[in-house]
């Protein structure tokens, strides 16, 4: 778990010279498979380079999303709080998305004031319960759009309050951010933020996920604490290190 990418990391391990682990943990974790230690960089994660990179070219630029009322545009200078969704994992195609929605739904009526702004996926299993549960209807603070490309959805992302999502990458993004997420997941392969505290396992069940949103919504201390954690996928210098690396173990230096 998760599949096929842990499959996919498997049989690469296998024919890799050199292994650039993001984490700590993650290098451990190749130290149990026996693979030998000179050949492990802890290098940080290159997405967090590319997030911060995307970042520095957003200042002062406008960014506009389709489907959002102005005040909650990432320049619109609103107040509201915004949580983010995304969600297209194949282990919650099926119950796990009607629970999803589902739960999204109590929380946009409960918590009226709060905006819940979701990308949906394109894939038919996604799109097809978003759609039934969540757009028939919908509440005024709910708002279905378009999947974003990057730069408008980083833009976002530093709008929002925090972000729900059974996304791996997200986690690795977000506390750069200093945005809390909340895993519509049993289980995560960012473990890692996990255990720092930026974010937490709230599973794909409907009273789960409700649970997880309101505390965060209500406990100013819970909040406070997530969203002020060191990134620990690295500070943007992944790259550097890696190249770096290559160079070095390179048989022919240029």
């Amino acid at each position: 778990s998760p599949w096929p990418e842990e499959g996919f990391r498997k049989m690469t391990s296998t024919i890799a010279n050199l292994h650039f682990a993001p984490t700590l943990h993650a290098r451990d974790n190749l130290l149990r498979e026996n693979i030998p230690e000179s050949q492990i960089i802890v290098s940080g994660n290159t997405v967090v380079d590319a997030l911060l990179d995307v970042c520095a070219h957003l200042e002062g630029e406008k960014i506009h999303i389709d489907g959002l009322p102005e005040e909650l545009q990432p320049n619109g200078g609103g107040n509201s709080k915004i949580i983010l969704i995304t969600g297209h994992r194949r282990e919650n195609f099926g119950k796990g998305f009607n629970e999803i929605c589902l739960a999204i739904s109590q929380l946009a009526d409960e918590f009226k004031d709060v905006h819940f702004v979701y990308p949906v996926h394109l894939n038919p299993n996604v799109a097809e319960p978003v759609q039934r549960i969540l757009g028939i209807n919908k509440l005024r603070n709910i708002h279905l759009i378009a999947p974003l490309d990057y730069r408008q959805f980083v833009a976002l992302m530093k709008r929002c309050y925090f972000i729900l999502t059974d996304s791996g990458g997200i986690q690795e993004e977000a506390p750069s951010l200093r945005k809390p997420v909340l895993v519509m997941r049993g289980t995560t392969e960012r473990p890692e933020a996990v255990l720092v505290g930026a974010s937490q396992l709230v599973g794909a069940e409907r009273q789960s996920i409700v649970d997880g949103v309101r505390r965060l919504l209500l406990d100013d201390n819970l909040y406070a604490s997530m969203s002020s954690v060191r990134n620990p996928y690295g500070d943007g210098n992944a790259a550097n290190i890696i190249v770096n690396s290559l160079i070095k173990s390179s048989p022919v230096h240029c």
